[in-house]
């Protein structure tokens, strides 16, 4: 692209760019790993900006199925803010996503940025880490019971996850289901809900979590948290969910409270299941 007046150019970004977004994460205090950068790029695509060569800013996005996309890792140099470059890239990637709702979390320092583009706030996430200890089983009622995911469930999670999201995620939940430990609630043999433990960041992440309801949600996460005691664990919760006090008492803090915003008509989640953590901020 051509080079605007400060000498900022907008590309499309490449594995090879990788690192440099690593740093870029870093330069802004956020944890991600290369392994972190490298899954959320093999689901989509993101632009970068450069200056003499450099990259100084990078933003990615999602699309899933024909009417929806997520919009994430806006960063920018700390050296270099102020100057509209996290705006030129989001303004960008909305151009190739016209007609499509989009979704984000933004910080309270991009949440202005967002609005200015056409985004309203629908909700709050609260983010919430540190060293899981030992969790007390959630009683569930009679012909309810958690199970190992296994193969034959896929097709039903994948389902569920679309459900709850309001949004088809097939890619997403297939390589996210190869790579975590996943644990499904079951009724009398349906698939009613499930969630996902897996490596990223600092430690390890909780997410998503899907369930018709509180109990089950919670039977979810306090098997999850108590297998990984005394370990570092993340869960991005929504903070409508009413879960934030409990699972303050399983250790985990909270350290953020990013907006959710979207672009478009809101999706619709089928009746009677819930999406009560995200598999990040940047996906949803």
């Amino acid at each position: 692209m051509t080079p605007s007046g400060d000498g900022i150019v907008l590309r499309e970004m490449r594995e090879a760019d990788l690192d440099a977004a690593l740093v870029l994460s870093q330069a802004v205090h956020w944890p991600h790993r290369l392994a972190d950068w490298q899954s959320a790029f093999g689901f989509g695509r993101g632009l970068v900006a450069e200056r003499d060569g450099e990259v100084v800013g990078c933003a990615l996005s999602w699309s899933w199925g024909d009417a929806h996309a997520t919009l994430g890792l806006v960063i920018v140099d700390p050296k270099c803010q102020g100057r509209r470059i996290g705006f030129r890239l989001v303004q960008a990637l909305l151009a190739e996503l016209e007609g499509r709702t989009v979704l984000l979390h933004a910080t309270a320092e991009g949440r202005g940025l967002y609005e200015r583009l056409g985004f309203v706030r629908t909700g709050e996430v609260r983010q919430h880490q540190g060293q899981a200890q030992s969790a007390p089983l959630v009683a569930l009622d009679l012909g309810w019971r958690l199970r190992p995911a296994d193969q034959a469930d896929t097709a039903e999670l994948i389902e569920l996850d679309a459900a709850a999201r309001g949004m088809p995620r097939d890619a997403l939940m297939r390589e996210l289901l190869g790579l975590a430990d996943t644990v499904v609630l079951d009724h009398e043999g349906e698939r009613r809900g499930f969630a996902m433990l897996r490596r990223f960041g600092r430690g390890l992440v909780i997410g998503p979590v899907i369930a018709p309801d509180a109990q089950g949600a919670k039977a979810l996460i306090a098997h999850l948290v108590g297998v990984s005691a005394g370990k570092f664990v993340r869960i991005d919760i929504d903070f409508a969910s009413g879960l934030a006090e409990w699972i303050e008492g399983l250790g985990l803090m909270r350290v953020d409270g990013p907006t959710e915003m979207v672009r478009g008509p809101v999706p619709a989640p089928t009746p009677g299941v819930r999406r009560y953590a995200l598999v990040t901020q940047a996906l949803g």
